[in-house]
């Protein structure tokens, strides 16, 4: 019963069903399989989200966008533009700078890509780089959103598992910023062999640089306030999104002006088209999960791959090999709901950090988001541009292989997620 309702599941997704239906309608059909009223899906749908701290996910979703028009990414592209961009290979250090400023306040790698995409990828051809590598490197460098905090997949997680989202919000720093300079290694290393000039930009004096910093400050100040607060101990994560809505407010309508009265409904339109999505995926992913948890599924799954070895290192890398794979076809949100529950029995018995696993699991379903045929970011960044998704699969291989190795060194590493985390204590 649970191969046809994974058989049925990707089978609707290779049909190109929406992900969220796909759940839902394979769910319905393992309910049935398994004698179970179809009534019970409402009350499963709604329990799943109305959780404390889901609320997380719609008010960061919602900071974003309204940071994003109140000009926040293109102050943060022209303030690391003047600090680096003089330098050799400089565009590509400013590509992974900003998408890591900017994933600390999205916490979404398909909004840190349509963001900066429009912006970044342009700047990258007209200085030199190839169309499609520079459109890998904006899709690659968007997926840290996820990795970064505030981070959308860590609220996810940190709800299943029941762990505390202030310590992995911190125990996704380092290897976020990892992830950052594997893919500035990979876009340097791809570029080699092209016979693109490439052209570094005229060194900034000190009045263009303090004139540009002073532009970014505000939104320089985003995460500082966000985590800063969380840290502190001031208010929780789901306060901290709260927060960061009045903050982008108050710097968009007053601060930089750019916000008007007459754009808040746009604003809140596209906040709340995202959030629905990703919500209705939760739902949906939820009541799946709660199948395989209630019929022993995830039992006997998780069983069955503790059987396969006792060897801790060798778990880990099935277990990776398995949520790369997963990424390739699913968001983080489903992917999380789905798998999460069947691997956490085997992370515990292999004495694995919960907080360490959930940042493995987010790292790989970021390298996923770029991982055909599903790489959400992938079409977000080549649409952007229109070049065609195949023209950048063709250049993403040194994305993805240095992805690889920077996600071993995290698996294999735990200090780098461990460290940070192990200092936060609210």
């Amino acid at each position: 019963m649970a191969l046809t309702m994974f058989v049925l599941f990707f089978g609707l997704i290779f049909l190109n069903v929406p992900i969220a239906v796909s759940l839902g309608i394979a769910a319905s059909a393992g309910l049935l399989m398994f004698g179970m009223p179809l009534s019970v899906v409402p009350n499963l749908m709604y329990s799943s989200v109305a959780k404390f701290n889901l609320l997380a996910i719609p008010y960061f979703i919602l900071a974003g966008v309204i940071m994003d028009y109140a000009g926040i990414s293109r102050r943060l592209i022209k303030f690391a533009s003047v600090c680096v961009g003089h330098i050799r290979h400089g565009m590509i250090i400013v590509v992974v700078v900003v998408a890591c400023f900017f994933a600390a306040i999205s916490g979404s790698g398909p909004a840190t890509v349509a963001a900066l995409g429009a912006i970044l990828i342009p700047a990258m051809i007209a200085a030199g780089y190839d169309p499609a590598l520079s459109t890998g490197l904006m899709a690659s460098a968007g997926a840290i959103g996820i990795i970064i905090p505030p981070s959308i997949a860590f609220v996810v997680y940190a709800s299943i598992s029941d762990v505390s989202i202030s310590r992995i919000f911190s125990g996704g720093i380092l290897p976020g910023l990892l992830m950052g300079a594997a893919y500035v290694i990979a876009a340097i290393w791809g570029s080699q062999r092209d016979k693109h000039k490439i052209i570094k930009q005229p060194r900034a004096t000190a009045a263009e640089r303090w004139k540009a910093g002073k532009e970014a400050f505000w939104g320089l100040m985003t995460p500082v306030i966000i985590l800063g607060g969380i840290y502190g101990g001031i208010f929780t994560p789901t306060e901290a999104a709260g927060v960061a809505i009045v903050y982008s407010l108050l710097v968009g309508v007053v601060i930089h002006r750019e916000v008007k009265i007459k754009t808040l409904y746009k604003i809140f339109v596209d906040a709340a088209v995202t959030s629905g999505t990703v919500m209705y995926i939760v739902a949906c992913a939820s009541v799946f999960a709660w199948i395989l948890t209630t019929s022993h599924i995830a039992t006997d799954m998780s069983n069955a791959l503790l059987a396969l070895s006792s060897n801790k290192a060798i778990l880990l890398i099935i277990i990776n090999i398995i949520f790369l794979i997963a990424g390739c076809f699913l968001d983080a949100t489903s992917a999380i709901y789905i798998l999460v529950p069947i691997m956490l029995p085997v992370i515990r018995a292999i004495q694995v950090n919960p907080i360490h696993f959930g940042v493995i699991v987010t790292v790989n379903l970021a390298i996923g988001q770029v991982t055909p045929p599903v790489g959400v970011n992938l079409y977000v960044a080549s649409n952007i541009v229109k070049i065609p998704v195949l023209d950048v699969v063709r250049r993403i291989m040194p994305y993805i292989f240095w992805g690889v190795v920077a996600l071993l060194a995290i698996t294999y590493i735990p200090w780098l997620t461990m460290f940070l985390a192990n200092l936060t204590r609210v």
